[in-house]
């Protein structure tokens, strides 16, 4: 990938236009700084962290990196309380890499700013693009519905979001959603994105966060594995297990939301996605989900999708 996008490599200061998500109960300082490590960009996901925990795994990323110059970021949901905590503790920490997720970009992107902070805001349709951009972003992910997690409301797929996003700014445009190899990569960066962020494949290897049993059922998952749930409250991707169905169930016999939302509780995605219980809990996963076969270090993933990009582009050669 020696002609990655200087924009995205010159941004976070990386070998590679590559963003390990930060996915929450999975992406921990441990696998921060092995992504980090092997050329991408670690993200640790604070959405699951009260502030003390974040402080802990920002630490640990510190202590994990081969060196001073290896860079990490923290991705933080704005629409928790704990955000501006969280913020500062990672401020303090010495953190200057953010991404934000999941309200305004007008909320905290100044403050971040004017903290020389580099600041990227996820986004799902071009109309939030461009508002990141008036905001002061420096990028914007540019996510398609196949991701796992939380999902915008428009259900708009990567292979159409990503062009419209990228006619729609003039700063770089991460791409995120359904990618789980080179090839995926290379296809991004044909449709005009800058780099990759890369969620579902990272949450399966070894330095990631989650459970065994997790980990286990992404490997076994099939390609109608995943659905979008929840959509009254927020639109979330799922592994399909007793949880999911007792939820279909519900929103099929018109179930209101506040129904919803008191058979959901609280610590459903902690329960399956970091203690292992893959009946009750709430198993957030993209769709790219049923091409994951194995659980490598990430060392090991990164080489191998520089080695798939290298073999996709090479096959691209020949002119239409």
């Amino acid at each position: 990938m020696a002609h990655a996008p200087a924009s995205i490599t010159k941004l976070f200061g990386t070998r590679l236009p590559i963003i390990q998500a930060g996915m929450v109960w999975v992406s921990g300082g441990k696998l921060a700084a092995a992504a980090s490590n092997a050329g991408a960009l670690g993200l640790i996901g604070a959405g699951s962290m009260k502030p003390d925990l974040l402080k802990h795994h920002i630490e640990k990323a510190k202590s994990l990196t081969s060196k001073t110059s290896v860079p990490f970021g923290i991705n933080i949901p704005l629409l928790y309380s704990a955000a501006e905590e969280q913020i500062k503790v990672a401020l303090d920490a010495g953190v200057r890499i953010f991404f934000t997720s999941a309200g305004s970009p007008k909320k905290l992107t100044p403050f971040l700013k004017s903290h020389g902070c580099t600041v990227v805001h996820v986004t799902s349709t071009p109309d939030l693009a461009k508002k990141c951009e008036d905001a002061g972003c420096d990028a914007v992910v540019a996510e398609g519905f196949e991701a796992g997690g939380h999902n915008g409301r428009d259900e708009i797929t990567t292979l159409v979001l990503i062009p419209q996003v990228v006619d729609a700014v003039k700063i770089p445009v991460i791409a995120a959603g359904g990618i789980g190899d080179g090839r995926a990569i290379a296809a991004c960066m044909a449709l005009g994105a800058a780099g990759v962020q890369i969620g579902t494949r990272f949450a399966a290897t070894v330095e990631s966060s989650a459970h065994a049993n997790f980990k286990q059922a992404i490997t076994e998952a099939k390609p109608d594995s995943t659905f979008l749930m929840m959509k009254q409250l927020v639109p979330v991707r799922l592994l399909k297990n007793q949880f999911f169905d007792e939820i279909r169930a519900m929103e099929e016999r018109g179930a209101s939301k506040e129904e919803i939302n008191a058979h959901l509780g609280k610590g459903r995605a902690k329960a399956g996605m970091l203690d292992g219980d893959l009946a009750n809990g709430e198993l957030e996963i993209g769709q790219i989900c049923s091409a994951v076969r194995d659980v490598p270090t990430c060392a090991e993933l990164v080489t191998r999708l520089e080695k798939e990009y290298a073999a996709a582009v090479n096959h691209l050669q020949p002119k239409l």
